[in-house]
């Protein structure tokens, strides 16, 4: 999933925890496709159908039990995207459950199948009471109270998440906090909240970023991050915005260290690829498609 880094990386930034909150967009007309569970996932495939499906139900019960599920061996995936559904749809009845549920995970009474870690639940079950505190505290008391932990590192990634879904200046806020921060771990810690917001007023900063990140004092492995926003954004003028950025962070020889391959590839290559893994077609094809 998106923010599945490596410990190292994760500490030496002060980010975000290994378990992930699920971003996912299908069938938008003014956005292009994203998913971080499916890679190069396309529209009218059985697999994209069963996804909408549950991006469109009402049903919360139907919802827990998918998610619930994903721990006796159900669909892995599919419960991360009810849990992250269920949390959309803010239903009180399920507060507990999913709290209940939370505190079963992090005691280590719940254990998932093979090849899964339980910790992945975590955090969409957080997004369902953050959610719901939302609708019964408002938006302003909410995006405070996350905001004030950012300097400690007293966050997750459902924290992100939510503060992503939020407008209001959300989005211009953290791009002031990010501009204002002293030291690699703030800047670096707010970067990565802007790349949860789909807010396009940024689109404008996060390529100046992206071209050159170390004017921002953002070391260039961490350039990624203003990629990721501007793909999560997913509009015309964002992939536009994307595209001219690499041709311009290339000729400015920005990503160009050796320490930054992999694969045998280069950093802005590797880069690159991550549209059609996560969207499933290539920048310019995009770019073709939206209006």
């Amino acid at each position: 999933m998106k923010w599945s880094w490596l410990p190292g990386v994760l500490l030496m930034a002060g980010a975000l925890p290994l378990s992930a909150q699920v971003e996912i967009r299908l069938g938008d007309p003014a956005r292009a496709d994203y998913s971080e569970l499916h890679e190069g996932l396309r529209r009218g495939t059985p697999v994209a159908d069963s996804i909408v499906r549950l991006l469109h139900s009402t049903d919360a019960a139907a919802l827990w039990r998918v998610g619930r599920g994903g721990l006796d061996g159900g669909d892995w995936d599919a419960g991360l995207l009810a849990l992250t559904r269920l949390a959309e749809l803010r239903v009180p009845a399920f507060a507990d459950s999913a709290a209940q549920l939370r505190r079963r995970i992090e005691s280590g009474a719940a254990r998932a199948p093979g090849g899964h870690e339980a910790s992945d639940l975590i955090e969409p079950l957080k997004a369902v009471g953050l959610e719901l505190r939302r609708a019964r505290e408002g938006d302003q008391a909410v995006r405070a109270d996350i905001l004030a932990r950012v300097p400690a590192a007293d966050y997750g990634v459902a924290d992100a998440w939510v503060l992503g879904r939020m407008r209001d200046g959300t989005a211009d806020t953290l791009a002031a906090r990010f501009l204002a921060a002293t030291g690699v771990e703030p800047k670096v810690r707010y970067l990565t909240l802007l790349a949860f917001s789909t807010d396009s007023t940024q689109v404008p900063l996060l390529a100046r970023v992206y071209v050159a990140p170390d004017s921002f004092g953002v070391p260039v492995r961490y350039g990624m991050r203003a990629s990721d926003a501007l793909l999560w954004i997913g509009t015309r003028t964002s992939f536009q915005a994307l595209r001219d950025a690499r041709t311009r962070a290339r000729a400015r020889g920005a990503y160009a260290d050796p320490h930054l391959m992999r694969g045998g590839y280069d950093f802005l290559t590797n880069d690159s690829s991550a549209v059609i893994s996560r969207t499933g077609r290539w920048l310019d094809e995009w770019l073709g498609m939206l209006k």
